[in-house]
C-alpha cells in the first residue's frame, strides 16, 4: 500500500465495525470496573506496559487511551514499524527512551550533533542519570561501550540541516539500537527504520499536527522497546491528551499532500535565498552541493520544508530580520502551514555547548503553504535592512549563551 494510503487509513480499521465514519473521542479520566480480579488484573498488565485491547477495562486514561492506540498504529505504520507510543511531547518521548536505557543498567548514550537543542541540553546535563559521548558519523563504533544503550541522531540536522547516512550509523553501532529524530523529514520523507534503526522519535507538534496548535511526541518502535516505554509512560504519566491524539491523528490523513506542497515552496525560497547579495550561504539539502553522500532520493524521498540561512552581517543581520519580518512569524517550533523565522543561536540551541551552537548569523525558516512570491516579497524586505548590517559585539555575545545551561546544570557553567 502507498504511503499516501497509509497516512489516511491507518489506525481507522474498527470504524465500520463501529459504526462510524471518523474515530470517536473518548475523554473519560476512569473507566467502570466490573469484576474485581479482572480490574486488578487489568491494571498489573496496563502498569507494566501490556496493550489496552487485552484489557478487561482501560481502569485509567494515564495507562491507556483508544485515541492515542489509533494515532499510535497510524504512524506506526507510516514509519513502517511494529508498534509506536505517544507522549505528551516531543521532550517526554525522548525522556522515557532515555530513562529506558538508564533502568536497563546502559546509560551511556552516543549522540551525534547537530540535534535539537532541547535533546543536547537533556544529555549534556546528564539530568536524568544519562552519560553522553559526542561522536560524528565516522566515529560512533569508537564511541560505543558496554554500557552503551543508544546511539541518536537527527537527519536532517536542528537547525543547519545537516544529513547522516542513518545504515552507515546503524553499521557502525552494531547491537546497540539506533533513535532517529524524524522530525524534519516526516515518514512522507524518510524511513529510518528501513535504513536499519530500532526507534524513530517525532516531535508531533510539527509536521504531524501541522498547524501550530498541539503539544505531542511519538516513538515509533519494536514490540519489545514498545512494552519498555509504555511501562514509563503509564508510571510517570506522560500520556499525550486524548483529545491531542484524535487531532493529530487527523493531522496524518492531510500530511503527505502538506509536506510535500511545503516542500515546493521550500525549494523555491531557497533558490532564490541563495543569491541574495545579504546571505553568505543557504543550509538547504535541495541545493547543489549540499547532499554530497547522495542520500536525498535514496534514503531521503526529498529535501523538505526547513532550511537554514548564514547572513553576511552575522548577528546584527539576524536580528534585523526576524525583527523585520511581516508575513512570516517571528517563532520557534517548525512545521506547520505558515512561515516561521527564528534564532537558534538565542532561542532552541542557547543551552548548547558554545563549540556545537550554531553562528550568530544562521536563521532557521520552516517555509509554510503561503504563496511563495509572498515569503519571498516578505523576506526581501526584511533582508533588505539586514542587508547593511556588519557584525557587532553581540555576534561574540552569543559564543556566551550556554552559562546557565552547562552541561554542569542549571545555573552552573560548562
Amino acid at each position: 500500500m502507498f504511503r499516501d494510503t497509509i497516512a489516511i487509513h491507518a489506525g481507522r480499521e474498527d470504524l465500520i465495525a463501529l459504526g462510524v465514519h471518523v474515530p470517536p473521542i473518548d475523554l473519560s479520566s476512569t473507566y467502570p470496573i466490573g469484576d474485581l480480579e479482572a480490574g486488578g488484573a487489568a491494571y498489573e498488565m496496563l502498569a507494566t506496559g501490556g496493550r489496552g485491547e487485552n484489557a478487561d477495562t482501560l481502569v485509567y486514561q494515564r495507562l491507556w487511551n483508544p485515541n492515542v492506540d489509533r494515532f499510535e498504529r497510524g504512524l506506526a505504520a507510516l514509519e513502517g514499524c511494529q508498534e509506536a507510543v505517544a507522549f505528551a511531547s516531543g521532550m517526554a518521548a525522548l525522556t522515557a527512551t532515555l530513562m529506558a536505557c538508564v533502568t536497563a543498567g546502559t546509560p551511556h548514550i552516543v549522540a551525534l550533533r547537530p540535534l535539537y537543542g532541547g535533546s543536547d541540553h537533556v544529555l549534556a546535563t546528564g539530568l536524568l542519570g544519562t552519560e553522553v559521548t559526542w561522536a560524528t558519523p565516522d566515529t560512533v563504533a569508537d564511541a560505543i561501550t558496554d554500557r552503551t544503550g543508544l546511539v541518536l541522531l537527527e537527519t536532517p540536522g536542528n537547525p543547519t540541516l545537516d544529513l547522516v547516512d542513518i545504515a552507515a550509523v546503524v553499521a557502525q553501532a552494531g547491537p546497540v539500537p539506533v533513535l532517529v529524530d524524524n522530525t524534519f523529514a516526516t515518514p512522507i520523507l524518510q524511513q529510518p527504520r528501513s535504513q536499519g534503526a530500532t526507534l524513530v522519535l517525532h516531535s508531533a507538534t510539527k509536521f504531524i499536527g501541522g498547524h501550530g496548535d498541539l503539544l505531542g511526541g511519538i516513538v515509533a518502535a519494536t514490540p519489545e522497546w514498545a512494552v519498555r516505554l509504555r511501562q514509563i509512560r503509564a508510571l510517570t504519566g506522560a500520556l499525550l491528551y486524548p483529545l491531542a491524539a484524535y487531532e493529530l491523528h487527523r493531522g496524518l490523513q492531510t500530511l503527505a499532500v502538506r509536506v510535500r506542497a511545503q516542500q515546493d515552496n521550500a525549494i523555491d525560497l531557497a533558490g532564490w535565498l541563495s543569491t541574495h547579495p545579504a546571505v553568505a550561504s543557504v543550509r538547504y539539502p535541495g541545493l547543489p552541493g549540499a547532499d554530497p553522500n547522495g542520500l536525498i532520493g535514496t534514503q531521503m524521498a526529498g529535501p523538505g520544508s526547513v532550511l537554514a540561512v548564514d547572513l553576511k552581517g552575522g548577528y546584527a543581520a539576524a536580528a534585523a530580520l526576524v525583527h523585520r519580518v511581516r508575513l512570516a512569524t517571528h517563532a520557534v517550533s517548525l512545521g506547520g502551514v505558515d512561515t516561521l523565522v527564528q534564532h537558534p543561536a538565542s532561542l532552541t540551541h542557547r543551552p548548547v555547548a558554545a563549540d556545537a551552537r550554531p553562528g550568530g548569523g544562521i536563521v532557521r525558516i520552516s517555509v509554510g503553504l503561503e504563496d511563495v512570491r509572498d515569503v519571498i516579497a516578505d523576506l526581501d524586505q526584511a533582508l533588505d535592512h539586514a542587508r547593511y548590517q556588519t557584525p557587532d559585539a553581540r555576534a561574540v555575545e552569543t559564543t556566551e549563551l550556554a552559562g546557565a545551561f552547562g552541561p554542569g546544570g542549571p545555573g552552573r557553567r560548562a
